[in-house]
């Protein structure tokens, strides 16, 4: 099985994940004005900038996407997203999903607080994705994108061939999100993100890299929504 390098980069309050193996592509592009972290970051693992192709977007909420046209000027990458949140990068859209436990729900409305003054600048998107996914074999990275809707319409997460799974906000693990890993706190539909993750666990997803906080076992994923259908 092919190795892939996998090398977080701190940009914002959000991790953008590149992987290495026969190419380079990136997860995620963090919260606006991250492009100068993105570059030190590749430089920390000795990747040139033009050597990344792609950037698949998990989502489309601002601090997953808030640099995504500096990182295109910056590599010459295309972007990959779904569909369904294809307007938040297009249209420089700031939506916010609803909490879905107190903690969430208190968490976004003092989000709200702010959000007039975050400015997320519009780009294209070269790979419009369906339900289907994108392969990313011809990027060479042993893995796909597959559709994981719930947190947003149009998340997506990045399954590898050897179980890795970066799921954006399928799950958190930072403070002060989270105290320890689990499902997300805010969601458009939380049965859509169990259902997501069901089909990530029928894929063969081993360990979770939440776009917040560190990577941790899938079975915590399991016991989650072992006690959500309790």
């Amino acid at each position: 099985m092919t190795t892939v390098e996998i090398i977080p980069i701190a940009l914002g309050f959000d991790t953008c994940y590149v992987l290495k193996a026969g190419g380079v592509i990136a997860i995620d592009a963090g919260a606006p004005h991250k492009g100068k972290s993105f570059v030190r970051g590749l430089e920390r693992a000795g990747i040139q900038p033009e050597e990344v192709k792609l950037i698949v977007l998990t989502h489309g909420h601002w601090d997953h996407i808030g640099s995504a046209r500096d990182l295109k000027s910056l590599t010459g990458a295309e972007l990959a997203m779904h569909e369904l949140d294809v307007p938040c990068v297009e249209q420089s859209l700031t939506p916010l999903p609803p909490g879905v436990t107190r903690w969430g729900q208190v968490f976004i409305a003092i989000h709200k607080l702010f959000m007039p003054l975050i400015r997320v600048p519009s780009t294209n998107v070269e790979h419009v994705l369906g339900n289907d996914g994108l392969s990313l074999t011809a990027f060479g990275i042993p893995g796909r994108v597959l559709h994981t809707p719930g947190h947003s319409a149009g998340s997506v997460s990045v399954l590898l061939d050897g179980g890795e799974a970066f799921v954006g906000d399928l799950a958190m693990n930072k403070f002060p999100l989270r105290l320890s890993p689990g499902l997300p706190i805010f969601a458009e539909d939380l049965s859509t993100v169990v259902e997501s993750w069901k089909v990530l666990l029928a894929e063969g997803a081993t360990t979770i890299y939440p776009a917040h906080g560190k990577p941790f076992p899938v079975e915590v994923i399991r016991r989650a929504i072992g006690v959500y259908h309790a």
